[in-house]
């Protein structure tokens, strides 16, 4: 027989791109998932293949020095009876000289790129011929993989959606703004591999980090690490929260990953300015999804930074309500982090399912700012001993605040009530465009027995009383329209669950204050007043907050923190109440004129009115969303906008991608920052 010579084959990217579900990626490389068959085809000239005297064999090796023993590279030979644990490749069916084989990894096979080459032997005459490269993603889809995701739609959302919605503002004024998550537009893959193959861990010991590929714990700590760049490791985004983002962007306008990726690679690794916990946790989430861990942005409110792990965080304030001395510990109106999808075979124990993992930089976990993978369950449990950082996430959504308000004299005196911390931690509904409150998932019901078991576990007493219904209650409410430009009132609420009359004094206080809970110049303070409240009434004093007063206070986070102190005479109790207030950006109007259609130009009509007494300059509209646009569209205004004057502009779309897509929208300007606006859109597909 002569030799068997191969002339050209056939990865059929686009075939296997739709089967593997990495179509969304562009077909330019072949992308496959661990564990499921992909087809190639080799066509041989002169002859065809001939079973019993042709010998064909495959290499498959991944990362700077492949080995069989890191589980790095892999020598099979085509058979009919493949093994479930390790590479292999099965004739398909044979037509003249082309052949058609299936391929398959094992579940647990590194993920990243793979070189692949043919060896066909003819009579102990061989030659060996180089047939391309793929990569080798996980697989939520296959049993065995230890990122199996049962749900179908849970797949679709966590896996395969490129756009989202992160919620933010306060546990009193939740709202969401839109992300574009972005996953399979163009290079991402390859800045994400690129990502492993630039971290510590990577340069240290190449091979020891490539054999540990197949761990989505591995690489969840890795992407948690390099996400941020404290460790000077070319991390992708550097944080600020001072509210100084002249020489880079703002960390409240960016409103995709994309952007944030392809600067990353375009100035060298170089880290992107600025990024706050919102950001790091959706370039993270869309890191991991990129690479097939299902992953989701989750914020916590309230949310603790207990930098001495006591679980308790003390306030000193004095008796207007204004702070008396700084503390290192914070409470973040919000804060967000990921939570990705995988088993923990590593921990004893049920703790598979989702996994926290917090790329903002906060506390050193081994000596490297990271934070996780930590089973929620660990947290709910109080198992506070459990790989990685469980501490640290537990205080996050149970520490105590203790108020201490330091009277005229000097005399510290504990506050009766105390603020919650972990409220409402939310996330983006699979499938829709509500918000789910998975706080259950984090912690057992507040007063329960559960509750008090898991804090004796976790060594922690809870200073904080709950609400009682007897004695004096104090709340602040707000009225409608906080709005930005406007004035409005807020007020403390006393009630009064006594069968006596009391007499207190009530002094509110309220500062322009930062979202990871620095405080800002004072907005707006009373006079303390002193009030008789009957038995069973309910009683309100008001302060009215001042545009004027707070427009060059406020920072980019639009937030006011109003502190009430209430002084019961009767009892000699302080009572203290807090509240921190969005102060509410006015709404992007966007219109789909014309009927939505894949690879048919649509045009979008994107408007905003300025509320401002002051003319707004420097306006610039940012559009973006996957399938819709090709990058970012740009529209900047030439003109000052003037007060209550509207801006409307059109702007030509041509979808790529049929479905549900979100067309984003950011607007930036001197005076108003951050103003977020979406539209969802479903593009019907192309007609055949």
């Amino acid at each position: 027989f002569a030799d068997l010579v191969l002339e050209t084959w056939d990865l059929h990217c686009d075939r296997n791109g739709r089967e593997h579900r990495t179509a969304d990626m562009g077909c330019k490389q072949l992308v496959v998932r661990r564990g499921q068959p992909f087809t190639i085809t080799l066509r041989f000239s002169g002859r065809g293949y001939e079973e019993g005297v042709d010998k064909l064999s495959f290499n498959v090796e991944t990362g700077p020095c492949p080995s069989e023993t890191s589980g790095t590279s892999s020598h099979f030979v085509m058979t009919d009876c493949p093994e479930e644990s390790c590479w292999s490749a099965v004739m398909q069916q044979q037509d003249g000289e082309s052949l058609s084989v299936s391929l398959c990894s094992p579940p647990n096979a590194r993920v990243g790129r793979y070189s692949m080459t043919l060896e066909a032997c003819t009579d102990y005459q061989g030659s060996s011929y180089q047939i391309g490269d793929f990569v080798l993603l996980f697989n939520p889809w296959h049993p065995e993989d230890t990122v199996f995701m049962r749900d179908e739609n849970e797949r679709h959302e966590y896996v395969l959606s490129q756009h989202g919605l992160i919620f933010q503002g306060t546990s009193d004024y939740i709202f969401s703004i839109p992300w574009n998550f972005g996953q399979f537009e163009d290079d991402i893959l390859a800045i994400c591999l690129n990502m492993l193959d630039i971290n510590p861990k990577h340069l240290r010991d190449q091979n020891r980090d490539c054999s540990r590929r197949n761990d989505p714990v591995y690489i969840g700590r890795v992407v948690s690490a390099m996400v941020n760049c404290n460790d000077e490791d070319r991390g992708v985004l550097f944080g600020r929260w001072d509210n100084h983002y002249e020489d880079g962007m703002s960390p409240m306008a960016w409103i995709g990953s994309v952007d944030i990726l392809k600067r990353w690679k375009k100035f060298g690794c170089q880290p992107v300015k600025y990024g706050q916990c919102w950001v790091f946790a959706a370039v993270a989430c869309t890191v991991m999804r990129c690479l097939g861990i299902p992953s989701r942005v989750v914020t916590n409110y309230n949310s603790a930074h207990d930098t001495n792990a006591n679980l308790t965080i003390d306030r000193y304030i004095n008796e207007k309500g204004e702070q008396e001395r700084y503390s290192w510990d914070k409470i973040w109106n919000f804060h967000c982090w990921v939570e990705s999808w995988m088993a923990r075979p590593d921990l004893a124990g049920s703790y598979d399912g989702w996994q926290v993992l917090d790329p903002t930089p906060q506390e050193k976990s081994e000596g490297v700012y990271c934070c996780g993978p930590a089973p929620v369950k660990a947290i709910k449990e109080g198992d506070m001993l459990l790989k990685y950082d469980i501490p640290f996430i537990f205080a996050e959504v149970n520490a105590d605040v203790v108020y201490w308000v330091v009277q005229g004299d000097g005399m510290q005196k504990q506050s009766i009530r105390s603020s919650d911390v972990g409220k409402n931690i939310s996330t983006k509904s699979v499938g829709r465009d509500s918000r789910e409150d998975i706080t259950h998932n984090y912690k057992y019901p507040e007063g329960s027995e559960e509750e008090r078991a898991v804090f004796e576990k976790a060594e922690h007493q809870k200073k904080s009383i709950g609400e009682e219904d007897e004695g004096l209650h104090l709340r602040i409410k707000v009225s409608e329209g906080a709005n930005k430009g406007s004035d409005f009132d807020v007020f403390a609420v006393v009630n009064n669950n006594t069968d006596e009359e009391h007499v207190c004094r009530v002094t509110l206080c309220a500062r322009a204050t930062s979202h990871n809970g620095t405080l800002g110049p004072q907005c707006g303070l009373t006079d303390p007043v002193d009030i008789d409240i009957e038995p069973r009434a309910e009683k309100r004093v008001p302060l009215r907050i001042l545009y004027e007063e707070y427009r060059d206070k406020l920072t980019q986070d639009n937030l006011i923190k109003v502190v009430a102190v209430l002084n019961d005479h009767q009892t000699g109790d302080i009572i203290v109440a807090v509240r921190d207030i969005y102060v509410e950006n006015p709404p992007i109007k966007i219109r789909i004129l014309g009927e939505p259609m894949q690879n048919r130009k649509l045009v979008a009509e994107i408007s905003l009115v300025n509320p401002l007494a002051v003319p707004l300059n420097g306006c610039m509209f940012v559009v973006e969303g996957t399938g819709l646009t090709e990058g970012q569209l740009v529209k900047e205004l030439e003109e000052p906008l003037e007060p209550q004057a509207e801006a409307k502009f059109r702007m030509d779309l041509m979808p790529r991608l049929s479905g549900l897509q979100k067309l984003m929208v950011d607007f930036e300007s001197d005076q108003l920052t951050g103003v977020k606006g979406y539209r969802n859109v479903i593009i019907a597909p192309q007609p055949m």
